[in-house]
């Protein structure tokens, strides 16, 4: 992967593109017809055209003990993590499609693996449903809350739930907990410049455009995205392509 990259990134420098590595950008706004763009550093930069791909990051719970223990026994990727769960009992936060086929997943290293739910119904596809329901060493709880993860010396003790429905506060024992409950859009530059959908995310045309001119965005950001690796390369050499036609037109 990493090989990759720099190939690409020795493609890119061979058309004369500028890549500024280790670098921040701190603001971006529109300027008369143009753009400008602060970096960290304090530099301004001016562009006819920007094409925002930052991404998104995995949504978390934002409850106690969860910042201490991601990376140690809090994830977020069944297939990087999994392995370290081999004959171990883990949890899974979230009843959607990802939620259910990572558990499923987890059952290959885990020897218990259980699923937990916020809403009093699990969003999953009806397939996955059936086939974690058709294996004994899975199990699904929903209408409960993760309200704490309890830590001592820097380790998972105990997950604290809530029982929406009666106030019931428990106590669970896990090895491990992965959570699943969406991504959230990196759209700090552009927030409230730009339309956005209900979850965040960027609102483009057929071009890749934002309701802004000259604001294009691709890939994990954008509304309606898919959130893969290969079609985000392929909405960003789409993008391009527009951005050349957007500027062409502005010349003439």
């Amino acid at each position: 992967g990493a090989e990759f990259a720099e190939r690409l990134g020795r493609q890119a420098r061979r058309f004369g593109v500028e890549i500024l590595t280790a670098q921040s950008v701190t603001d971006l706004s529109p300027s008369g017809d143009d753009w400008r763009i602060t970096t960290g550093d304090g530099r301004t930069y001016c562009a006819q055209a920007v094409l925002l791909t930052t991404g998104a990051r995995y949504r978390r719970l934002e409850v106690p003990g969860e910042a201490e223990l991601v990376g140690a026994n809090i994830h977020f990727c069944a297939t990087c993590d999994g392995a370290f769960y081999k004959g171990k009992k883990v949890l899974v936060v979230g009843g959607g499609n990802s939620g259910f086929d990572e558990g499923l997943f987890l059952t290959k290293f885990a020897s218990r693996v259980d699923i937990v739910e916020f809403l009093p119904q699990v969003k999953a596809s009806q397939v996955l449903q059936d086939k974690v329901a058709a294996r004994s060493d899975m199990s699904v709880t929903v209408n409960h809350a993760v309200k704490e993860f309890r830590a001592a010396k820097h380790r998972l003790e105990s997950v604290v739930v809530e029982d929406r429905a009666t106030g019931e506060v428990k106590e669970w024992q896990y090895d491990g907990v992965f959570i699943f409950v969406g991504l959230a859009p990196n759209v700090d530059l552009v927030k409230d410049k730009v339309d956005i959908d209900r979850f965040g995310f960027v609102l483009t045309n057929k071009d890749h455009m934002t309701s802004l001119p000259g604001l294009f965005a691709a890939g994990d950001v954008r509304a309606d995205s898919t959130k893969q690796a290969a079609s985000a390369a392929g909405e960003g050499a789409a993008a391009a392509l527009k951005i050349r036609h957007y500027l062409s037109a502005r010349a003439n």
